[in-house]
C-alpha cells in the first residue's frame, strides 16, 4: 500500500531526468566513490553525472551510445561502469547502503534468515552469445537465469547469472557460496520453493555453513495464495524487472547483468533511505 512517505520517495519532480540522483541520494553514495589516481592530470569528469548516465541506461534500457548529450558520453560512462564493477566499487556501495538500510529499519546489520529464488530472462537478438543462451523448459524461455538471495526485507544478498537450462537445485550451489557466508555469518535459515527440494541443495548449504533449507510449499493448487516468505523474493524480482535494461537480457556478459542487478537494488535502497518528503 502506498503511503505518503512512499509517494515522496517516488516523486522525482525538479530533477532533469527521473533517474537522476537527488542531493540526498548523492550524499549517501559519494563517500564510497574511490578518489582519482595520484599523479597525472586532475580528474575533470563529474562523477555524479557519470552515475546519472549509468542509472539512465538502467532505467530506460537505451543503448550506451544513445545517451542524451547533456550526460557524459558513452565512452566515459561505460568505462566507469566497467571499472567500478571490476574493482568492487559497486559491491562496496551496495553493502554500505544495505547495512544502513537495515539499521534504519531497526534490524541487525547481518540477517538471520534469507530467501532464494530465480528469474529466467528472455535473451535479446543481440545480447548474450549462443553458448550462454539456453532454454528453460519450465518457463519456456531461451536466455539466462538470475539467481538471487535476499533477506526478509527483500534486499539483495547475492546474485549469480547463469544459463537458463541450469536447474534451480544446481544453481543454488552457486548462490550459497562461502563468500556469502563470510559476509553474512549469522544466517541460519534459507527459505525456498519446491524447486529446491532434494539432497543437492541440502548438501550445498551444509557444505558452506550451518544453513537449514526450509521448503515453503503451496497448500492449494490452481489458487493464488500469498505464501509466507516467498512473496518477499518475488517482490524483489519485480523491483529488478521494473528497470527496462533488465526487462530482457541485453548484455553480452553475465557479470554485466549481475552489476545491473546490484545497481537496481542500490536505487531501491536509496529510495528507502530518502523516503521522507524533501525538496531537491
Amino acid at each position: 500500500m502506498w503511503k505518503p512517505e512512499h509517494r515522496c520517495a517516488a516523486d522525482r519532480h525538479g530533477l532533469r531526468y527521473p533517474s537522476d540522483l537527488s542531493d540526498r541520494e548523492w550524499a549517501l553514495i559519494e563517500p564510497a566513490i574511490p578518489p582519482a589516481k595520484r599523479g597525472g592530470r586532475r580528474r575533470e569528469v563529474n562523477v555524479r553525472e557519470v552515475l546519472n548516465a549509468i542509472f539512465y541506461v538502467l532505467s530506460t534500457g537505451c543503448q550506451w551510445q544513445a545517451l542524451p548529450k547533456d550526460l557524459p558520453p558513452k565512452s566515459t560512462a561505460h568505462s566507469y561502469f566497467m571499472l567500478w564493477d571490476w574493482d568492487g566499487t559497486l559491491e562496496r556501495i551496495h553493502h554500505a547502503l544495505y547495512v544502513e538500510t537495515r539499521e534504519r529499519e531497526g534490524r541487525e546489520a547481518s540477517p538471520t534468515a534469507a530467501i532464494i529464488d530465480s528469474q529466467s530472462a528472455k535473451a535479446a537478438q543481440k545480447g548474450a552469445p549462443r553458448l550462454t543462451r539456453k532454454f528453460d523448459a519450465g518457463k519456456k524461455v531461451t536466455g539466462r537465469k538470475r539467481h538471487i538471495l535476499v533477506d526478509t526485507l527483500g534486499l539483495l544478498l547475492n546474485v549469480v547469472v547463469h544459463p537458463a537450462d541450469v536447474q534451480d537445485r544446481d544453481g543454488a550451489r552457486l548462490v550459497l557460496d562461502r563468500r556469502t557466508r563470510c559476509l553474512f555469518p549469522f544466517i541460519e535459515y534459507i527459505f525456498a520453493d519446491a524447486g529446491y527440494q532434494g539432497p543437492r541443495v541440502t548438501h550445498a548449504a551444509a557444505r558452506t555453513g550451518h544453513w537449514v533449507v526450509e521448503i515453503v510449499k503451496r497448500n492449494e493448487l490452481h489458487k493464488f495464495v500469498v505464501l509466507p516468505k516467498r512473496w518477499i523474493v518475488e517482490r524483489t524480482l519485480a523491483w529488478i524487472s521494473r528497470n527496462r535494461r533488465l526487462a530482457r537480457d541485453f548484455e553480452r556478459y553475465a557479470r554485466t547483468v549481475a552489476a545491473f542487478v546490484r545497481l537496481a537494488m542500490i536505487r531501491v535502497m536509496l529510495r528507502r533511505l530518502t523516503r521522507t518528503c524533501h525538496s531537491t
